[in-house]
């Protein structure tokens, strides 16, 4: 057991929301610069490492199997048969990996404009990234808006949206235009999921995000909560647009077969998630 009085705090002051997460930690590992973010890494005492990008934690060893899970496997199983599924983002590789976990998938492309954050994720969480040269995996690293639009038109069964920066205002990766490109991969059954911030602190986001999916043409849409230790108020949650009949037809059996190789996505888990509580569906 360490000395804790020679240790330090990792605090973040997270001046959007007005809260922020401290974690004790042992030293800052790395900190470097690529052009679009400065990635730092912290040992800490309790969580493993813990990936910082642009001063808000974003990964740590130790709770990252919630947003990962919950970003995949309701989609994935909501969708009769997920064979060719694109993830925009997801430098870490975190959804790759749960992505992969699934038979059905024939394809998996993923793009992103971050090297840095991927060679970073690489060293320090390498669990997430050993599915990299899974033959059905092609990581294609350039800007994604360009690359959506050369894609060809309902080649894609489900896309998963896990950008750095999609939670902020001044980020137009999530603006009904966006959905509307995504629209234009997608299948007949297709489904998106992105995330969508603190149910109790970014209400107004996941309301925004939810009109922004419908005006784009979604015929439903649907959010879902989930325990996220590092994440501001401690929960976090993701939001599904399908173009399909709906979110009733999910495969069960598959999810309960699937859930034998997971530590929080279950049938249980994701039936449970999708029950919004009052303060929320009030504002939504």
């Amino acid at each position: 057991m360490p000395d804790l009085s020679s240790l330090s705090w990792f605090a973040e002051q997270n001046e959007r929301l007005g809260t922020g997460v401290s974690l004790r930690v042992k030293h800052k590992v790395v900190e470097k610069q690529s052009p679009f973010h400065k990635v730092e890494v912290y040992n800490t005492t309790d969580f493993g490492y813990l990936m910082v990008i642009d001063n808000y934690p974003r990964l740590s060893s130790q709770d990252s199997f919630f947003y990962h899970e919950m970003m995949v496997h309701p989609a994935m199983l909501t969708h009769p048969n997920p064979q060719n599924v694109l993830i925009i983002g997801g430098e870490n590789c975190g959804c790759l990996q749960q992505v992969l976990k699934h038979q059905a998938v024939r394809s998996v492309k993923q793009v992103y404009s971050d090297s840095l954050v991927s060679e970073v994720a690489h060293r320090y969480f390498p669990e997430l990234s050993e599915h990299k040269a899974d033959e059905r995996a092609q990581l294609l690293f350039e800007e994604h808006r360009q690359s959506i639009k050369r894609m060809p038109e309902r080649s894609i069964d489900v896309i998963i949206v896990d950008l750095i920066d999609a939670e902020l205002p001044s980020c137009g990766a999530l603006d009904d235009s966006f959905y509307q490109d995504c629209m234009m991969l997608l299948n007949e059954n297709g489904l998106l999921v992105a995330p969508s911030g603190s149910p109790l602190l970014q209400q107004a986001q996941i309301k925004t995000m939810r009109e922004n999916m419908l005006a784009a043409g979604f015929r439903q849409v649907e959010t879902l909560l989930f325990p996220l230790p590092i994440y501001p108020s401690g929960q976090c949650s993701c939001t599904l647009a399908t173009k399909g009949a709906g979110f009733n037809n999910i495969r069960f059996q598959d999810a309960q077969h699937l859930s034998q190789q997971l530590k929080y996505y279950s049938a249980d888990t994701h039936k449970l998630s999708g029950c919004l509580p009052n303060y929320l569906t009030g504002k939504l």
